[in-house]
């Protein structure tokens, strides 16, 4: 695991450049640095050591004939196979590495390269001899790559921050990113927050010759039903594509350990792994935020050792700025934090850890997915829907006219993700500018595009899986491991595991509960918690049967207390907001929850982070540790 940064050269002083770049991401490899300049371009890596830790593993990395030039992050966990096809056809190599794979295997078959892979990954090849470079991103987005385009020159990394140490660039706020970002609460828009500076989107590749740029996708999910086996069967095969996926994840020549809640996902990773560790985090002593206990039992059931730490309050606060900093984009997910502070506490004793990151989208976890069908409702006439919906929608907003509204649009009209904050015309009544962002159903229209011949739990897991897990859930993964120089590694998404999982029926993905029997009283995610089940030790198998709660935060009870609220307060009342916001309503947000008339936890949160990221890039606030 490491990052990289580089531009074409255009300018006199590109090696002091690069290096400035490098310092900049130097927390996601200080194992080692490395840089390669010509007078064409100029690229820069540092290095997490993961597989041959000697130096011969150091980036940049060369082809024998020193025409091709390498700059990778990830990993490639059949690497192994692909060198010795490789080397049957004449290549030769130096280094034990994963890395050497992909310079060759760019050697022997250009961009079909891709299809051999199986990891995650982003890496770009400088081709000297014919003035071309090229790179990629992994199937999923696992790990980010960015691009920008500012003059004549290209720059492109792991991450933004490096790109503001080049001269060239200019730092502009894109202020349609933030108003699709009050929407989903993250960066939902292939332009990110900074003007003119773009994410390579996951399972995309670009080609960039003669000032041109080429970008091109060349893998996508297809889910094609097999009503063949049963349930029986699907479970042994998951069971099966798991574990196999979970050994390939552990290569390593340094220890790797493991994430551990008390949901299914992480806790099937941790029983199969046989790793030595496992981490957890929580939130005072309060059973509904802390899952230490749980998981020190599920830990010692299956024989192995659990480090935990109490995330006090003032910890929490007192990281926001340095942790969006680190997100590169503005972020509302309050589970990043709790992130980072589990990534640092494993990172203290060792570099490479499992977590259970995409179970949700791939096999159909979130309990949203159960919403279509899932009353008698749901069977009247769609005009009628319509009608009802459209009378509700006059009414004041509260828990049974929302049912009515919602039931009343089609999915395509009210699903956008697993988050849902400002509606397009609650986020134009709250900013004082006005931007050209469009509806956010222009953003998720392509995507129910490609599905739209599939039911709706596929074409909810489809949106998911190309919006709300690269866009939030593998942001965060990526960005607060890699603040630590702790490598994250995913076995969920496998695409061998997402073959298997794309031929799985809906009805074994999402079930209704009348189709379960009592010791498996759920109904997101059937065939894959059956699996895990199995694979779990008897006295901590009800696992499988709990209900998923993410990664609980306090969020709301804390804003209602008069340090949390006033710290709030005082950002929304700053320059910035007074600026971006109708700052009235900001505050009344703030009272009314606070004085107990509505949860507006999450709309406060979603702004308050924007401006605690605008404040340390654009204000220039320190986001120094606050310890």
């Amino acid at each position: 695991m490491c990052g990289f940064v580089g531009f074409t050269n255009q300018i006199d002083n590109a090696n002091q450049v690069i290096e400035n770049m490098m310092n900049a991401i130097r927390h996601r490899g200080p194992d080692a640095g490395g840089k390669y300049v010509d007078a064409e371009i100029a690229l820069g890596h540092r290095r997490l050591s993961i597989i041959d830790v000697s130096e011969q593993g150091n980036q940049p990395l060369y082809s024998q004939d020193g025409n091709l030039v390498l700059v990778f992050n990830g990993e490639i966990y059949n690497f192994k196979e692909i060198r010795a096809e490789l080397e049957q056809q004449g290549y030769q190599f130096r280094t034990q590495t994963d890395s050497e794979v992909l310079i060759y295997s760019y050697a022997a078959y250009g961009t079909k390269m891709l299809e051999k892979l199986r990891g995650m990954f982003a890496f770009v090849i400088w081709d000297k001899k014919h003035k071309r470079l090229f790179g990629a991103r992994d199937f999923f987005g696992i790990k980010p790559l960015y691009y920008a385009k500012m003059g004549d020159t290209l720059l492109f990394g792991s991450e933004i921050k490096a790109f503001l140490q080049h001269p060239a660039f200019v730092k502009e706020l894109n202020t349609a990113a933030l108003e699709e970002y009050l929407t989903f609460q993250y960066s939902a828009m292939d332009e990110t927050f900074f003007r003119n500076v773009y994410k390579l989107q996951p399972a995309h590749y670009f080609i960039y010759e003669n000032q041109k740029l080429e970008i091109k996708r060349y893998w996508d999910v297809h889910f094609r039903p097999d009503e063949k086996p049963d349930l029986k069967q699907w479970v042994q095969e998951i069971s099966k594509v798991f574990h196999e996926s979970v050994q390939a994840h552990k290569i390593a020549d340094v220890e790797v350990g493991s994430f551990l809640s008390s949901g299914v996902d992480s806790s099937y990773v941790a029983a199969i792994a046989d790793v030595d560790k496992t981490f957890t985090v929580g939130f005072g002593k309060d059973e509904k935020y802390n899952e230490i206990g749980w998981a020190k039992n599920f830990s010692k059931a299956i024989g192995k050792k659990n480090y935990s730490k109490v995330i006090e309050p003032e910890e929490y606060w007192g990281e926001l700025k340095h942790i969006q900093y680190q997100m590169d984009e503005p972020l509302a997910d309050p589970a990043a934090i709790a992130l980072y502070f589990v990534c640092g506490l494993a990172a203290k004793q060792l570099k490479v850890v499992l977590s259970g990151e995409g179970a949700d989208e791939i096999f159909g976890g979130y309990n949203v997915y159960s919403e279509p069908n899932a009353t008698a409702y749901d069977k009247l006439p769609r005009g009628l829907k319509r009608s009802i919906g459209m009378a509700a929608e006059k009414l004041p907003a509260k828990r049974g006219v929302n049912f009515f509204v919602r039931k009343g649009k089609d999915l395509e009209e009210r699903f956008i993700g697993n988050a849902y904050m400002f509606t397009p015309e609650e986020r134009k009544n709250l900013l004082k500018i006005r931007t050209d962002a469009p509806d956010p159903t222009k953003l998720t229209a392509h995507y129910y595009k490609r599905v739209a011949d599939q039911d709706e739990v596929t074409k909810m897991q489809y949106l998911d899986l190309h919006m709300w897990m690269a866009g939030d859930i593998l942001l965060k993964a990526d960005k607060m491991s890699m603040a630590h120089s702790l490598e994250l590694r995913v076995p969920f998404l496998d695409k061998e595991v997402m073959k298997l999982a794309e031929r799985i029926p809906a009805k074994y993905r999402v079930t209704r509960k009348e189709v379960t029997d009592e010791h498996t009283p759920y109904i997101t995610k059937y065939a894959m918690r059956l699996a895990a089940k199995q694979d779990t030790p008897q006295e901590t198998a009800k696992t499988a049967a709990k209900k998923k709660l993410g990664f609980p935060v306090p969020i709301r009870v804390w804003l209602k207390e008069d340090k949390y609220y006033t710290i709030v307060k005082n950002r929304f009342e700053s320059d910035a907001g007074k600026k971006f916001f109708h700052t009235e309503q900001l505050i009344q947000l703030l009272n009314d929850h606070k004085d107990g008339k509505a949860d507006n936890s999450r709309k406060i949160w979603t702004v308050f982070m924007f401006l605690t990221w605008y404040a340390v890039y654009f204000e220039n606030e320190s986001y120094a540790f606050a310890s």
